[in-house]
């Protein structure tokens, strides 16, 4: 339980430092941390400014997740879709596009880290109710 709890924590602050990293000033981020991008448009910087919305409030829904017994299983499994998805895309768009900037290489190491510790913690709790 423990575990859950803090693993849901971490993610709240890990995706909400992200979503407030690119979606306060897709501008900055974009010169900042990705090779050979231009500076996003007014589209662009819209989709990720509800991107970040939308990270925020996921991450608000684990951290609510963290504090709730009766909620944080389901907390854990939507963490491992959302990583899942994300992990899934990125991985297309490697196969399709090819390598990105670093950083989102690190964010696919991260997302693809998270669904095994995930499906871990959820067969961990069954496994030590059943002794």
């Amino acid at each position: 339980m423990i575990l859950k709890k803090g693993v849901l924590v971490f993610s709240f602050v890990t995706i909400t430092t992200i979503a407030l990293l690119y979606g306060v000033s897709p501008q900055w981020f974009f010169s900042t941390f990705l090779v050979d991008s231009q500076i996003p448009n007014i589209d662009q910087s819209h989709i990720l400014r509800a991107v970040m919305m939308l990270y925020i409030a996921l991450g608000l829904f684990w951290l609510y997740c963290a504090f709730s017994s009766k909620f944080r299983d389901a907390g854990i499994i939507v963490l491992a879709l959302f990583c899942g998805g994300l992990v899934a895309g990125r991985i297309l768009s490697v196969i399709i596009d090819g390598l990105p900037s670093p950083i989102l290489i690190v964010y696919i190491l991260i997302e693809f880290s998270m669904v095994p510790v995930c499906i871990w913690l959820l067969k961990r709790e069954k496994a030590e109710s059943i002794d």
